[in-house]
């Protein structure tokens, strides 16, 4: 992309942004509330960031907000602070790249409320500070944003209330996840078109693309042929958060009316996080906007659907 080009998209996205901004102001009409002040909403990730911001959200709209963070005094403290402010939220201990603390987070769940009706899958890790490109941490950085994600959504599927409206899952993602990216586009095609194939997708197939980078990150920087370019390591994992979105949307869709579960991810953007080294070029507060808009869409919400601004993006 020239530097007009850049300029333009530059122009484009702030014109985005102050629409948003205007949205935001526009009050939920109480046709559109479909949640009550009894509806659980999980964030994972709570404590600080997005995964803060979304909890602050949430509680504000009327939804009793479950914290969950890996450091467990961090996450009390970030409670600490919401429920000063009034909010209903309640801080929980959970690491999801964690099998045993995963299931005694599902156990805790069911015994405080019973069951959920979100689950915002917000916890991960980068270890790439601006224009750095570490693979040193692969391993952890799959661990945790991938096989992390699929850890805590197989223990809450269970336990999601039945609702007219659908419980719904969301998987915080990232557009350096798309599988034909500008900058980011995997150079085998033939695992390229198997995984936007409906049909091929499977979780043998993502798990496959995850090792087979493990397999190379293991070998050095030096042996990662097509691959993503920027932040090779954290664009495979949401890479395969991506796919991994589109196949449990596609498995759960055939649920019986009132068990129905969307399952949908979205990109909150560059935000100023510690994440990005606080490089980032929006706040917390709009990073979380998307994440929050697209839980409480009226009535069933679409699923299989990748989200950025308030708007569907391609895969």
């Amino acid at each position: 992309m020239g530097k007009k080009g850049k300029e333009r998209a530059k122009e484009r996205r702030e014109q985005r942004r102050q629409e948003i901004c205007e949205l935001r102001k526009v009050p939920i009409s109480p046709s559109q509330r479909w949640w009550n002040s009894e509806t659980v909403a999980v964030v994972t990730g709570a404590n600080r960031g997005i995964g803060l911001e979304i909890s602050r959200q949430l509680a504000a709209h009327g939804l009793r907000v479950v914290m969950a963070s890996r450091d467990s005094e961090r996450g009390r403290r970030a409670a600490e602070i919401l429920q000063n402010d009034g909010l209903n939220v309640k801080s929980y201990q959970l690491d999801v790249s964690d099998r045993a603390s995963v299931e005694s987070f599902s156990k805790e769940i069911v015994t405080d409320y019973g069951g959920i009706d979100i689950l915002i899958n917000n916890a991960g890790v980068n270890f790439n500070k601006g224009s750095e490109n570490s693979i040193e941490f692969a391993q952890k950085v799959m661990e945790t944003n991938y096989f992390g994600t699929k850890r805590i959504t197989e223990a809450m599927i269970p336990v999601m209330k039945p609702s007219v409206y659908g419980a719904r899952i969301l998987n915080v993602s990232s557009r350096l996840g798309r599988i034909n990216g500008r900058r980011n586009r995997l150079g085998d095609a033939d695992l390229r078109e198997k995984l936007m194939a409906d049909e091929c997708l499977s979780e043998t197939l993502i798990d496959g693309m995850v090792a087979g980078f493990l397999d190379q990150a293991g070998d050095g920087a030096s042996a990662l042929n097509g691959w993503p370019e920027l932040f090779t390591d954290y664009s495979v994992s949401k890479m395969a958060v991506n796919a991994y979105t589109r196949l449990m949307a596609g498995l759960l869709s055939g649920r019986a009316e009132g068990g129905r579960i969307s399952v949908n991810c979205y990109c909150p953007g560059w935000v100023k996080t510690a994440m990005t080294g606080w490089e980032g070029n929006m706040s917390p507060e709009e990073g979380a906007d998307t994440g929050v808009w697209a839980v409480l869409l009226p009535n069933q919400s679409p699923t299989g659907k990748f989200f950025a601004e308030r708007r569907e993006i391609s895969f």
